[in-house]
């Protein structure tokens, strides 16, 4: 359909299509911050090691990230409609089957069969929004999806929070049991069926849909690779980063079968992940950028509940809600903005969003002795709005110069450096945030001097507090209070790294295009 005939409003047919895709894509996003706040249930419950449970979080999502780029080829193979209904009834029975897990081994391969499926839903619904609504009207469509996408992180701890200590931790898998069902039903109902015809391109040509060879070498060495680099991120803080022979192991498988997948992948004619639509100057991009904020999206989601639980010592429940304000503002920030994209600019959106976020950052970075719930509520709401005024544009600066055949392979690289990025994100923030610890402390404890008169008064005072047990327990008191303080000190390192991660992805934008107006790629489609 042409820009000219596009009607002026979205029909009832495609705000179900809408509504339809952002529940599916809530599902999955949500189920990856959901189990975050009940670890320490499960391990009890299971009776398994910390070192054990973690695996509930790092299969779901070495899974899920493997999944991703596929998303398209199994679309393409089985058909938009029936592979993208399978994935929800499949990550639907599995959350059934977490559930219901009678130990940690069941419940792990559970959480690996619910990332495989899961990992399919979020850029097939991302993928069906951009086919379903014409390009003047993504903005709106949009807007409904980057709600999905950028409250489920932080609703997901507020949720879980909710449900475990209400109902119990299996409940945060049972209650994906009604919504799923209730997708499936309306996904059965408004997707229009696998035809040749189901989809047109910009000009009205019916897009067919070939089958392909399946490619049993692209899909190992994408499982490999990017198995291998997920495992080394989640678990490498774990176990000591390099330190650790397993780790060394897998990094250097990782260093071997991306880049030879990369290779593989451009030298056949019919690809797993067709890397070929990266000749998008937008996407390419886009995509840089969309790392980056994932790092910023997912990471100081990581690190804003460690802080409050661990220096402010709140409950999982208090930490759920000191996210909420964030989420609710991303929500109407980006409702607001999907209803009048098109009067701005994406890039300069982007820029503003960067710039501000910078700023949000900074604040952040000021966190002190006395920090508590007010301080962080109106940076949490900034950092909420800033991320949505970059989300937005850049989906739609990344997927919308692109031919309608190319968003679904888009939109599926889109999605996984984006999902990339908030791993990177966490793992290097915790490296961050561990190092800075060690140095502000040494750098602390450096100026304690004992020949200090002030620290004499101090250890006197705190000599006082510890009834008569002398000098040992003042001293241990007030290594406590230095561990506070580099504490507190080395979070405001890691909100300045993310600042300074923004600021340098600010040139990116030049690259990017303008929705509407397709790019000229430099080789034939």
């Amino acid at each position: 359909m042409s820009e000219a005939a596009a009607p002026a409003r979205l029909t009832p047919r495609q705000w179900a299509i809408i509504l339809t895709a952002a529940i599916a894509a809530m599902l999955e996003v949500i189920d990856v911050s959901i189990t975050n706040v009940a670890l320490t249930q499960i391990q009890a419950s299971l009776g398994a090691t910390l070192a054990e449970v973690g695996w509930v979080v790092t299969g779901y999502a070495m899974a899920s990230v493997i999944m991703i780029p596929l998303s398209e080829w199994l679309s393409e193979l089985f058909g938009q409609r029936t592979y993208f209904l399978a994935c929800l009834v499949g990550f639907t029975a599995s959350s059934v089957l977490c559930g219901l897990a009678p130990n940690l081994a069941v419940l792990v391969l559970a959480r690996i069969l619910q990332g495989l499926l899961g990992g399919g839903l979020l850029p097939k619904a991302q993928a069906i929004m951009f086919q379903a609504v014409p390009k003047s009207l993504q903005g709106l469509a949009q807007g409904v999806f980057g709600i999905v996408v950028l409250a489920g992180p932080a609703l997901g701890p507020t949720l879980g929070g909710y449900l475990t200590d209400g109902l119990g931790w299996r409940w945060i898998f049972f209650v994906n049991l009604p919504f799923g069902i209730l997708t499936v039903l309306m996904a059965l109902a408004c997707l229009p069926p696998d035809t040749a015809s189901t989809w047109r391109g910009d000009h009205g040509e019916a897009l067919s849909r070939s089958p392909r060879r399946i490619d049993w070498i692209g899909i190992l060495l994408l499982a490999v690779g990017l198995g291998s680099l997920q495992l080394v991120l989640e678990q490498g803080h774990q176990y000591d980063w390099f330190e650790n022979q397993g780790l060394r192991q897998l990094a250097l498988l990782a260093a071997i079968a991306l880049p030879a997948f990369v290779w593989w992948e451009l030298r056949r004619r019919d690809p797993a992940v067709d890397l070929r639509v990266l000749r998008h100057r937008s996407l390419a991009a886009g995509s840089v950028f969309s790392l980056v904020l994932g790092m910023g999206l997912y990471g100081t989601i990581f690190v804003v509940p460690i802080f409050a639980q661990t220096v402010l010592q709140y409950t999982a429940t208090q930490t759920g809600l000191l996210m909420l304000p964030g989420a609710l503002a991303s929500a109407l920030t980006m409702a607001v903005l999907g209803k009048n994209s098109k009067r701005f600019d994406p890039r300069l959106m982007i820029v503003v969003g960067a710039v501000l976020m910078v700023g949000t950052m900074a604040v952040l970075s000021g966190i002190g002795p006395d920090t508590g719930e007010d301080s962080l509520y109106w940076p949490l709401i900034f950092r909420g709005v800033t991320t949505v005024m970059m989300f937005l544009p850049l989906s739609l600066a990344t997927l919308g110069p692109l031919p309608r055949e190319d968003v679904g392979a888009g939109s599926g690289f889109y999605n996984l450096t984006r999902q990339l990025g908030g791993t990177f994100g966490i793992a290097v923030l915790t490296v961050v945030l561990d190092h800075q610890r060690a140095v502000h402390r040494a750098q602390l404890v450096e100026h304690l001097a004992t020949t200090n008169p002030l620290l004499q008064e101090r250890l006197q005072l705190l000599s006082g507090l510890g009834r008569g047990e002398g000098g040992e327990v003042a001293l241990q008191i007030l290594s406590l209070q230095v561990d506070r303080q580099a504490a507190l000190l080395a979070y405001g390192d890691v909100f300045r790294v993310v600042g300074l991660v923004f600021l340098l992805a600010i040139p990116l934008v030049l690259l990017l295009g303008k929705p509407g107006e397709p790019e000229f790629s430099g080789a034939p489609h």
